[in-house]
């Protein structure tokens, strides 16, 4: 049994399987009830972080392994991707958020499936594929399917990973990948139209995330020689840098109310993984989730 003091949270470990918060009785600044899913780095089982709405809490394992973790809009499924043939091949499936009805959706072997996004009307899934073609060329392509499944289709034009749609279901915002080029921030129609580029430096930029409203992309950037946090407008200005930090800051994503952004940090020997909440303009930092990583807000 072990003891996290936080700021806000007072977190009881009860068990390997399931974990208890009592609040501490100060406000955990956020609004009503909520829930996050996440992954665990001690296991990578996937696992809910419920609060109701007088700060509450409880935390609960899936007993399934995956990463990069999307609700659907209604809340009802999760889709992640998981691993098979030793690593070499990924998968994207759904389940319920009760850890039921598993089901895996693509399986093209050799081929990296990850980052799937619910389209807002929850009849699409896009995704990212990787791969090596016969010429052993890196491909990253950005694909959709139907939430079932069924009809998956190449996004023609488009190289990249890690697409999100805007709130209006019309765009992707996605991290562009061209051959012997930095990764940049790029924004397109769904259909692979209207491409444009938002980010341009001589550096990796990743994992974009679209505010509710659509107005703001947080997105992770080491411009400044070391994994951040940055927001910026939809049209690529008023690029601002919200973490300054020793260990690398990743994944942000934004809370349903767009006030807060939730993101994960690894130190730089990879042994820590933690997730961290701040205000959408980068104050008031805290650690929420220790030895996890991948957070997702339902």
């Amino acid at each position: 049994m072990c003891f996290v003091k936080l700021k806000v949270w007072l977190v009881l470990v009860l068990s390997l399987n399931t974990m208890v918060c009592y609040s501490s009785g100060t406000s955990t600044n956020l609004a009503g009830s909520f829930e996050v899913a996440y992954i665990s780095s001690k296991n990578e089982f996937i696992e809910v972080l419920r609060v109701d709405s007088e700060g509450n809490q409880e935390i609960t394992k899936k007993n399934v392994k995956g990463g990069y973790l999307a609700w659907s809009p209604e809340g009802s499924q999760f889709s992640y991707y998981g691993k098979y043939d030793d690593r070499k091949t990924w998968s994207i499936h759904v389940m319920q958020s009760d850890g039921s009805s598993r089901k895996r959706l693509t399986h093209e072997k050799g081929k990296w499936d990850y980052a799937p996004d619910w389209s807002p009307d929850g009849k699409t899934i896009t995704f990212a594929r990787t791969y090596r073609d016969a010429t052993e060329k890196v491909q990253n392509e950005i694909w959709t399917m139907k939430s079932d499944g069924s009809e998956k289709k190449r996004i023609d034009g488009l190289s990249g990973g890690a697409p999100i749609y805007t709130p209006d279901g019309k765009k992707f915002v996605f991290h562009s990948q061209f051959e012997n080029e930095n990764s940049e921030i790029s924004i397109a129609n769904i259909d692979g139209s209207d491409f444009v580029q938002l980010t341009f430096n001589d550096a990796d930029e990743w994992h974009p995330d679209v505010s509710p409203d659509g107005k703001h992309i947080a997105f992770m950037s080491e411009r400044d020689g070391n994994y951040e946090i940055y927001v910026m407008s939809i049209d690529g200005s008023n690029q601002t840098r919200l973490t300054f930090s020793e260990d690398a800051d990743w994944y942000p994503t934004w809370s349903p109310d767009g006030t807060k952004i939730m993101y994960s940090t690894i130190s730089k020997d990879g042994k820590n993984k933690n997730i961290y909440l701040m205000n959408k303009d980068g104050s008031t930092k805290q650690k929420i989730i220790s030895d996890s990583g991948y957070a997702i807000f339902k």
